[in-house]
């Protein structure tokens, strides 16, 4: 799967321009990303870029991209990131790396939004990998029973024996749906569950899908 994230990733990258602000996603595949648009930055390539989690700005300032923050500019023009899971309808589970808040606000700001996925990430219905919903510390036990009333079975995730924490200070519940067909509702009814910052369901945000698939590069457009 490494080569299919490493060819997805180089077409993403191919399609920044000189002068664009440039989203860097979280992840694995993104990282791939981050590592190509360090080289042509070394190349002479000028962008200004907003990471989605710390693990991200560290790769960046590392392959020497100039970053800023959106104090700067309120707006991308392009974002490249990955995802845990998309359906047919670009519809996606985002958030294994914990950083699902920052991703879906620096996507909500762009102009254009790439998913770069290996061949494995592309389902038929969204739910075999857990759904993340990021939740304020206080009261985390009261949320967790609001989901198991909504037929999840979350569990909250650990780093070793303690809470795992995001960049924001607070917690994932990892939810098992298995099948999730309504996804616009469901993704309404986490948010609307006080104590919920944001959930992983990212709904017709993605503008192009990258995936790798075997030695080829498959792309396909939101309709």
């Amino acid at each position: 799967m490494s080569l299919e994230k490493q060819n997805a990733a180089r077409t993403a990258v191919d399609q920044i321009e000189d002068g664009m602000l440039v989203g860097l996603g979280t992840g694995s595949t993104a990282a791939f990303a981050i590592s190509y648009l360090g080289e042509k930055v070394r190349s002479g390539l000028t962008i200004s870029a907003i990471p989605t989690s710390e693990a991200s700005k560290k790769q960046a300032q590392s392959e020497g991209i100039p970053l800023i923050d959106f104090e700067t500019s309120p707006s991308i023009d392009l974002c490249i990131d990955g995802a845990d899971e998309i359906d047919s309808e670009l519809n996606m589970i985002k958030g294994g790396g914990g950083a699902l808040l920052r991703e879906k606000i620096v996507a909500s700001s762009a102009k254009r939004y790439l998913i770069i996925i290996d061949s494995s990430k592309q389902v038929e219905t969204l739910g075999t990998f857990p759904l993340p919903v990021e939740v304020i510390p206080f009261g985390w036990q009261v949320v967790s029973r609001k989901l198991k009333e909504m037929n999840a079975s979350p569990e909250l995730r650990k780093s070793g024996p303690q809470p795992f924490v995001t960049d924001e200070g607070n917690y994932i519940l990892d939810c098992r749906f298995n099948s999730i067909l309504e996804v616009e509702q469901l993704e309404t009814e986490l948010n609307r569950i006080p104590g919920v910052v944001e959930n992983g369901l990212f709904v017709a945000m993605c503008d192009q899908m990258i995936m790798g698939k075997g030695d080829q590069v498959i792309l396909k457009e939101r309709r």
